[in-house]
């Protein structure tokens, strides 16, 4: 098979309706705050133990069609001895990595951020592929205050975004594209569509300019919305406007996924945000999707407590969840759902 069919492949069993992706692909730090919350302690045993849970979940395979994982994950194995990957694969779940190093502030521009891990990447992928990973993700983040990012900063991490998707395809592995305005702050609406619009369209010229085949990829952003300390709130409807206008000018209809992260939502609030998109926005050029993380997992944590008896009742949680959004892609979710078992 020549990398192209295989990147095709790969995206046609990802880009489906009704389906979307689940990350779990928290790094040590992040894994530990939120076992914390739920009183567990965060060893190797109990990460296996929790995302062997989450593989598993009975059903899942009709609502989430791709799993970002985490280095440590990939060569983990489930309660049988299967490994984590190849049990994603056989329910027809395509795995995936987490590539990127974190976060550090950019060299002269400390108000800005810059993705560490591009040294020694393709060989990376290569070790990566053979555990199974067949898609990749790296995130870079933008904060927003009254002068950042700057045009520095937002072309810095444009380029850092292409240069990686530009090693992933060449390795046969379609990249997930992340950046993320955060919400955090109390920057208005029009703001955050400001920045977004910004930093999507120098992402876009970069891949361009480092020949990304954007069929071949999928695009993970923020949606636009007021930061959380922003005293004005916006209804689902008002978020999915503005952000469809901003993508409609932004984003090419050539990339075939639009795959949202939740971004510090409650679950309820992202999955009716992507429905008021879809509901309310058909006939998109892309499919408009989900890559949730903690908007998945927060009542599957919730449930499970770290408690072997708890996972059926755990499991339960994430396929409500996955439901849920799964319904919101087709834009047929409604909150009378949340109360429905």
């Amino acid at each position: 098979m020549t990398i192209t069919n295989e990147l095709q492949a790969t995206i046609e069993q990802m880009v489906q309706q009704g389906k979307g992706i689940l990350a779990a692909d928290e790094s040590q730090p992040t894994i530990a705050k939120r076992f914390a919350a739920i009183g567990v302690v965060p060893t190797a045993e109990n990460c296996r133990a929790y995302r062997g849970l989450l593989f598993t979940a009975p059903g899942i395979e009709d609502y989430i069609s791709g799993v970002i994982e985490f280095e440590d994950t990939l060569a983990q194995s489930d309660d049988d001895g299967t490994p984590l990957p190849v049990v994603l694969a056989r329910r027809g779940i395509v795995p995936g990595i987490k590539v990127d190093k974190g976060t550090g502030p950019l060299a002269l521009s400390p108000c800005d951020l810059i993705t560490y891990g591009l040294d020694g990447l393709a060989a990376r992928l290569i070790q990566y592929k053979s555990q199974g990973a067949r898609f990749a993700k790296w995130r870079e983040v933008y904060k927003i205050g009254d002068h950042y990012p700057t045009a520095l900063g937002i072309s810095a991490n444009a380029e850092m975004l292409a240069r990686y998707a530009a090693v992933c395809q060449e390795q046969g592995i379609v990249p997930i594209v992340e950046p993320e305005v955060l919400i955090d702050g109390n920057h208005s609406m029009a703001r955050c569509a400001e920045v977004t619009e910004t930093v999507l369209k120098l992402v876009f010229h970069a891949l361009h300019r480092h020949h990304v085949v954007l069929e071949h990829m999928i695009l993970k952003p923020n949606m636009v919305l007021p930061g959380k300390d922003h005293p004005v709130k916006a209804s689902a409807a008002e978020i999915a406007v503005a952000t469809l206008r901003v993508f409609r000018r932004a984003v090419p209809a050539a990339v075939p996924s639009i795959n949202f992260l939740s971004g510090g939502l409650s679950p309820e609030e992202a999955t009716a945000n992507l429905n008021a998109m879809n509901a309310n926005f058909p006939g998109t050029p892309w499919l408009l999707s989900f890559s949730y993380g903690r908007a998945l997992q927060q009542t599957v944590l919730q449930a499970w407590q770290g408690k072997t008896e708890n996972v059926p009742s755990a499991q339960l949680a994430l396929l409500k969840r996955a439901r849920l959004n799964g319904a919101a892609q087709r834009g047929e979710y409604t909150p009378a759902m949340e109360s429905a078992n």
